[in-house]
């Protein structure tokens, strides 16, 4: 590369490959898979992600449109990359995901986010580790689901595990519950094998989601997707997912709980994102009544707080009159006079569904 000096580290260090030597390091900062990939993805990763784009499949959520050249070319993104080092991080629930769906008085929130924002926590691990490369004199650059990284590909590719059928990741020891991270590099590692796709014929995944989001095996229409509509999805929900969100208020696991790898999975370590008591079973009834300044008390450091209190109310009513419990009544009357105007549409949709 003109004007750049490659930079081949010794294979070992002590008797200890360095690539042992991070993943070593790794292991012991918590996180479950580490797997070493060239800072590159194959042509047609770019020409799947323009295809999603043009189709519309993204929704609203604009910024993917943005940068695309550096997600589908990790070099596009930081051209002195020579290895990407791929991280995950398991967060596999002690109990099962799916066990609130049934309860109707009470909200169901994403495994993901019943604790602390993963964000902070993974990032913060990541440095550790990219500060234990750059006191060998490497440049490192880190990543956690908020840069212009195509994570999935880079860790099917690194050998962490494979894209599955929901276009999630699937690993052969943590199933479908492992979030991921990078650590952009100016070494030279040898890259580790790519996973092999071990789906095989099933399409548990496929058959489980509530709102058909998947029109084809490893393809996902966001529009219909629960967690889309949500989290990212700004304004009224459409009515015709409605009744299928059921009392989901922030994401969704279904897809993900029925993966038949997650056998394998032993729950996560971490206690930071270990569910807390009050998100386990949150009353939908106590959820509706939460003001601004109340919503960022609860959700202070949680992912959830950064969808804003109208947003989450939101998601409460349309659970509201999903519930069919009489008793709710007031509490969706309340939030059809809210000064919001979503949340007031949500909150009537609901009055009309609680009197039949």
């Amino acid at each position: 590369m003109p004007g750049y000096r490659t930079r081949v580290y010794p294979r070992t260090v002590a008797g200890v490959s360095l690539k042992k030597q991070i993943t070593e390091k790794a292991a012991a900062l918590g996180f479950a898979a580490t797997g070493f990939t060239r800072a590159s993805l194959p042509p047609e990763k770019l020409a799947y992600l323009q295809e999603f784009l043009q189709n519309g499949q993204h929704g609203t959520m604009g910024w993917m449109e943005v940068r695309v050249d550096q997600r589908a070319r990790p070099q596009a993104l930081w051209p002195e990359a020579l290895t990407v080092i791929s991280l995950g991080f398991s967060y596999a629930p002690e109990s099962d995901a799916l066990e609130n769906l049934s309860r109707k008085d009470v909200g169901n929130i994403s495994v993901y986010a019943r604790n602390r924002d993963y964000h902070d926590i993974i990032k913060g691990k990541l440095k550790h580790l990219a500060q234990f490369i750059a006191a060998r004199g490497e440049g490192v650059k880190v990543f956690v689901d908020t840069a212009p990284v195509m994570e999935k590909p880079l860790a099917e590719q690194a050998g962490v595990g494979w894209q599955g059928k929901h276009t999630n990741l699937v690993s052969r020891s943590h199933g479908s519950w492992l979030f991921l991270g990078e650590i952009y590099t100016t070494l030279t590692l040898e890259p580790d094998e790519p996973a092999r796709d071990l789906c095989g014929s099933c399409t548990a995944c496929q058959t489980a989601c509530p709102t058909n989001a998947f029109p084809a095996p490893y393809k996902l229409d966001a529009r219909r997707c629960i967690s889309y509509l949500t989290i990212e999805h700004a304004g009224p929900i459409p009515e015709e997912f409605r009744a299928a969100i059921g009392n989901r208020i922030y994401g969704c696991d279904d897809c993900l709980a029925v993966c038949p790898w997650n056998k394998f999975a032993a729950a996560g370590r971490e206690q930071k994102l270990a569910a807390r008591e009050d998100l386990l079973a949150p009353p939908l009834a106590e959820l509706a009544l939460l003001d601004d300044t109340g919503f960022r008390a609860k959700f202070s450091g949680s992912p959830i707080k950064r969808i804003g209190r109208n947003r989450f109310v939101r998601n409460v009513a349309i659970a509201l009159g999903n519930s069919g419990e009489a008793a709710l009544l007031p509490v969706a009357e309340r939030l059809a006079t809210d000064d919001d105007p979503v949340v007031a549409e949500a909150g009537r949709w609901a009055v009309e569904r609680l009197h039949g």
